[in-house]
């Protein structure tokens, strides 16, 4: 077996999300533009016509999910390999106290894959290890799946499947609240390309 499709949608809104702190592996709550957010994606996602739908074990992804799963039918398993990246020291902080307290080093990480907060993970790490997750997919899937995650996962298992440079990585932009990267294997069945990138659905009501 092997996937045909990966679409990698990242959760909704949340109460960090609203206010510019660092989620990292820190639970969060979606906000009603977030839970909103996620009922307005369904139907845009529904196309895809998934086989499985896997979220990170993370509340604000799981929830997420579950908007999906709950409105068209689709089974829902849950991974820990799709948790956001682990920023350490950093996570519950803003840009500016990281700023404040490792001068530099905010906008040295957001230009460095292979940097590690203190503490935490390089997006390198967090490639690895959603890759395992993809190539144990593969062996189960031949169709579509929908990957429920995190835009720093997102972005590096992006840059990692269509094998990117590392220093290339920090070119792909960020992804919105629930908004989607969608990838499709080659004729040839063996390399990935990029169909679509931070696509989505908007004029939610809040």
């Amino acid at each position: 077996m092997s996937l045909a499709r990966i679409v990698l949608w990242r959760h909704g809104e949340t109460d960090y999300n609203a206010a510019g702190r660092i989620q990292g592996h820190l639970d969060s709550a979606l906000t009603t533009v977030g839970w909103n957010q996620a009922r307005f994606a369904v139907a845009g996602l529904n196309r895809f016509d998934p086989d499985i739908v896997i979220a990170s074990d993370l509340q604000r992804a799981t929830d997420t999910a579950k908007v999906f799963t709950e409105a068209s039918g689709v089974a829902l398993r849950i991974d820990k390999r799709l948790r956001e990246t682990n920023l350490g020291a950093w996570q519950g902080l803003t840009g500016a106290e990281v700023d404040e307290g490792w001068p530099g080093q905010w906008t040295k990480w957001r230009g460095d894959a292979t940097l590690r907060p203190p503490g935490g993970e390089s997006r390198i790490d967090v490639a690895e290890r959603a890759s395992e997750l993809v190539n144990d997919l593969d062996a189960e899937f031949n169709g579509t799946v929908l990957l429920c995650a995190h835009g720093g996962l997102i972005t590096a298992l992006t840059a990692e499947l269509l094998g990117l440079p590392h220093d290339c990585w920090p070119q792909l932009g960020g992804i919105s609240n629930c908004h989607w990267t969608e990838l499709a294997r080659r004729a040839d069945g063996s390399r990935w390309r990029l169909i679509a990138y931070n696509a989505g659905i908007t004029g939610f009501s809040t």
